[in-house]
């Protein structure tokens, strides 16, 4: 019998043919939203029509395993049983929160407000467009650059949304964190978060969202987006902490971030689930001072892939950012890191630093790292990095000789070694609950 080879082209072409929603993905009456969204739902599932996906000639997707990103007959996710995901995020959650959201299959199921600072604006982001349609519009978004995701974009907008809208007027200081949580089950069900933080002059605000499987096993899909502003001398902290089902789940999330005059934007991504996760994070120094600091902590196991796409845009001058990720990586489990930092012309002064540092626990882990720097300006200092490399053997050797099993002696380095990009996190309740589940997911590992 003749055996036929397919040429790479055609096979790039074969992997963006598969069809992943019959139509679009809308689970509410849109009679409330107003015209400016609708036409963007229209206009953005056009798109996503027209759209093939990623193929292997697409340098933003070098190194993936493009039959991972093969989705097809996916569904909105339909209403469950919301009780047991309520409590379970109950339990869970942080002493201390100024509000806590819940959503269930892309429906907000619970959600307190009671301790946010007066004027402050928390509301889930579909309420949010129909109150306050014109604060939505001005930032809702907007970012225009694509590091690969262009095809999970349009979808998102094309679709009936989750997740919240936080505003917070000029001088507010929210002390507490947002906490919202969002859950997802049902073979080929998905769910489209989206967090929009709009941080005014002089104020301060930190936001959680938690990605979790109802139960493990199922194939389930999250596309998300977050769109992050800190206007002049404002602090805004992001942490996305995403811990699906390892077995079936594929987790998709854009950031965008644009810090303003002598602003702080601190964005977190802590993976420590699902079978596929793609996090793209676009960072705008956009003004004098401003400064972004971009981290991740991701522990891999089995077959995990986790694929992290970044840039750091520094736009005028004395702009500084810091970008520092850490994998650990075991049994088959893939990274890829491919991150760049760009420097504007006439952004003289600017200090940026790119850190990617893969910590391989077996044999068969696989790490990739390209980063790179693109400078158009005078007097700047920026570097990048990347390591990859096993525990030694003279480390754990040390803590045996000190009564220290090998097993706990791996584990105490590992754990020291993801909790080195947690520790720049603020709030010690919030760092305090990272770390605690990366020790449980960890207790798995082993």
């Amino acid at each position: 019998m003749p055996l036929t080879l397919t040429p790479p082209d055609e096979m790039a072409d074969k992997l963006s043919t598969d069809q992943w929603f019959a139509e679009a993905p809308l689970t509410d009456s849109s009679g409330s939203f107003p015209d400016w969204y609708q036409q963007l739902q229209a206009s953005s599932w056009k798109q996503f029509c027209g759209n093939d996906g990623p193929t292997r000639l697409d340098q933003n997707w070098r190194f993936a395993d493009l039959k991972k990103v093969r989705l097809s007959g996916l569904t909105a996710a339909a209403t469950v049983d919301a009780e047991p995901s309520i409590k379970r995020a109950l339990r869970s959650r942080l002493d201390a929160y100024a509000a806590h959201f819940v959503f269930v299959n892309n429906r907000l199921v619970h959600s307190e407000t009671g301790s946010l600072p007066d004027g402050v604006i928390c509301l889930p982001i579909n309420e949010a467009l129909a109150k306050h349609s014109d604060l939505v519009q001005a930032s809702f978004m907007k970012e225009e650059g694509c590091l690969g995701g262009s095809k999970f974009r349009q979808i998102h907008a094309a679709a009936t949304l989750s997740g919240v809208f936080v505003y917070v007027p000029r001088g507010i200081v929210c002390e507490d964190p947002i906490l919202v949580n969002h859950f997802v089950g049902g073979d080929s069900a998905t769910i489209f978060p989206h967090t929009l933080v709009v941080a005014e002059d002089n104020t301060s605000v930190s936001v959680m969202d938690t990605f979790q499987s109802i139960e493990e096993g199922e194939e389930t899909c999250a596309i998300g987006n977050v769109d992050l502003y800190a206007n002049n001398g404002a602090n805004l902290q992001y942490v996305a902490f995403q811990d699906s089902s390892d077995l079936g789940a594929k987790h998709m999330q854009l950031n965008s971030s644009k810090a303003g005059r002598d602003s702080t934007i601190k964005s977190a991504f802590v993976n420590l689930g699902a079978a596929w996760v793609r996090n793209e994070s676009i960072n705008h120094m956009a003004d004098n001072g401003a400064d972004c600091q971009i981290y991740s902590s991701n522990l891999a196991n089995g077959v995990q892939e986790y694929d992290q796409r970044t840039l750091q845009i520094h736009e005028a001058q004395h702009t500084t950012s810091d970008l520092f990720f850490k994998n650990a990586l075991y049994g088959n489990a893939r990274t890829i890191f491919s991150g760049l930092i760009q420097v504007l012309p006439g952004s003289h002064h600017t200090d940026s630093y790119q850190t990617c540092r893969n910590l391989l626990g077996s044999k068969a882990a696989e790490a990739n790292a390209m980063p790179g720097l693109e400078i158009n300006a005078d007097q700047v200092k920026c570097s990048h990095g990347s390591t990859s490399g096993q525990i030694s053997d003279e480390e754990i050797f040390y803590l045996q000789a000190r009564g220290i099993t090998a097993e706990d002696a791996r584990r105490i380095i590992s754990l020291g070694f993801l909790n080195e990009t947690v520790s720049r996190l603020e709030g010690d309740k919030l760092k305090e609950f990272l770390f605690n589940s990366i020790e449980r997911k960890f207790a798995s590992v082993v």
